[in-house]
């Protein structure tokens, strides 16, 4: 018997994919019969919306619970420390990432950061259960992903262990997807891959696909969607870095770069994202709205803050240093979006370039 929640449910699932088909996020017709047929809710009976007065905790028995679940926002499904560390991805995103997989009948998917399941069963729904497979680092979560998409009817397989290891006991896959943030693509997902497979992966403030090729090799440009995820992360972190307070600054100057043009340019922040990754941002705003100081701190203890026309750095990295060098190249070469910049990896390591992979972005690197 379809109760009355479920039938909200399919309403709201046909209204948001009219609005996804209307802005252009949805294009695929077979994508779009999956995202009216796999309802959403069953994967976040509760999560934290952000309101005015700060994280506000909603539950199915919240009036606007459902109406919540069925808008193209991303939600925080768990907080640790107080940060959220795993969420459902806007649906926008999700089916901008799905439709960029290219996945035909017969595809087997490996996909990394279960989460809350969602997305592991439309890849089932699409593909069926037996070609999909899906890691997740929290084994808390991995339970609860497993049994929500089984109640669901999906039985994909559920590994609860660490995505940048891939999955190998069921490779080789066709395609592989991620759903958390990457600074660095694993090369151990390169030897799971098909050549001519596809690989869907966020890289800073981006998500880039890239093709596999027959050495083993993997290259390919950024999708030109805006992009943020969580970082990856060891299980029970948050794979936020934590901010090492004002550290005594080992070297201080001035600077002429506006600090508008790093804070408020989001293309730019795309780009310092791929220059400084691994890095921690935050900037200041004074009574008059504009901003009066930049700050970036690093996992490796590399700390800069800019204010008043001068800046202050300390750690093995000069981040200002990156951020000034990141913005001369984005002005140099007319301000590029994300799809003029691609991604290169191989087994030795990885690189970023702009237009063409001989001419590549350099990143922020430790002092001698």
């Amino acid at each position: 018997m379809t109760t009355h929640t479920e039938e909200r449910a399919a309403e709201l699932r046909v209204a948001l994919a009219d609005g996804l088909e209307a802005s252009g996020q949805l294009t695929d017709p077979t994508w779009r019969k999956v995202f009216e047929t796999v309802p959403r809710h069953p994967y976040v009976p509760e999560f934290w919306a952000l309101t005015g007065e700060g994280q506000r905790r909603v539950t199915s028995a919240d009036p606007d619970w459902l109406d919540l679940v069925y808008t193209d926002d991303a939600l925080a499904t768990q907080l640790t420390d107080g940060v959220a560390t795993s969420s459902s991805t806007a649906p926008g995103l999700m089916l901008t990432m799905l439709q960029a997989l290219d996945v035909v009948d017969g595809h087997r998917v490996l996909e990394i950061a279960t989460g809350t399941g969602y997305n592991a069963a439309l890849l089932s729904e699409r593909l069926g259960s037996h070609q999909v497979v899906t890691v997740e680092v929290d084994p808390v979560l991995a339970r609860l992903a497993g049994s929500r998409l089984r109640r669901s009817g999906y039985t994909p397989l559920v590994h609860a262990g660490d995505g940048r290891e891939g999955h190998p006991g069921q490779a080789p896959y066709d395609r592989l997807i991620a759903t958390c943030g990457f600074s660095t693509i694993p090369a151990a997902w390169l030897e799971q891959v098909k050549p001519a497979g596809l690989i869907v992966c966020p890289v800073g403030w981006g998500t880039v696909c890239l093709v596999v090729a027959d050495d083993g090799r993997a290259e390919g440009r950024f999708l030109p969607a805006r992009s943020y995820f969580m970082a990856v992360r060891d299980a029970g972190t948050t794979g936020t870095p934590a901010h090492p307070g004002r550290p005594d600054a080992t070297s201080g100057r001035l600077t002429g770069l506006e600090l508008a043009a790093v804070a408020e340019d989001e293309a730019f922040r795309f780009v310092l994202s791929l220059v400084a990754p691994d890095t921690g941002f935050a900037f200041e705003r004074g009574d008059d709205g504009l901003v009066t100081a930049v700050e970036l701190w690093g996992t490796d203890g590399a700390w800069a803050r800019a204010e008043d026309g001068a800046v202050r750095q300390a750690g093995p990295r000069p981040l200002w240093d990156a951020v000034e060098a990141a913005h001369e190249l984005y002005v140099e070469h007319g301000r590029p979006g994300r799809e003029r910049f691609g991604v290169t990896v191989t087994a030795e390591g990885q690189s970023i370039w702009l237009d063409t992979s001989s001419r590549p972005v350099p990143r922020a690197a430790a002092t001698a």
